[in-house]
């Protein structure tokens, strides 16, 4: 059975950088899909970033240019820094993956990912 554990999250100040991990229980190559999702309070969840095989990375609008989603084959994790932190970034992240090929144009909804995370949180302070 495939596991996602993410770790990275905590309380940090507005303009401070996060690095998030997504550790898999077997190598990440097997998944042709990955992202990062992210779920604040009384919101529905989001897409912060995706990533796929041999193909191009994907950002939410409200995170471009402050994300980065990355392979980290040496330590069979992929990850998610983030920058420039603001408030409005607080939400538990969430780490799903795909084995399965798709289209590029559904790497963005959550029912498209077999696999996830127990979610770690993120908290910015102002």
């Amino acid at each position: 059975q495939v596991q996602l554990v993410e770790s990275g999250g905590g309380l940090v100040q507005a303009g401070e950088s996060l690095r998030l991990s997504c550790a898999a229980s077997e190598t990440i190559s097997n998944f042709w899909h990955w992202a990062w999702f992210r779920q604040a309070p009384g919101k529905q969840r989001e897409v912060v970033a995706t990533l796929t095989n041999r193909g191009p990375t994907r950002y939410g609008d409200s995170v471009k240019g402050r994300a980065t989603i990355s392979r980290e084959p040496a330590e069979n994790t992929v990850s998610l820094q983030m920058n420039s932190l603001k408030p409005e970034d607080t939400a538990v992240y969430y780490c799903a993956a795909r084995k399965g090929r798709i289209v590029l144009s559904a790497v963005t909804e959550a029912q498209s990912y077999d696999y996830w995370g127990q979610g770690t949180q993120v908290t910015v302070s102002s």
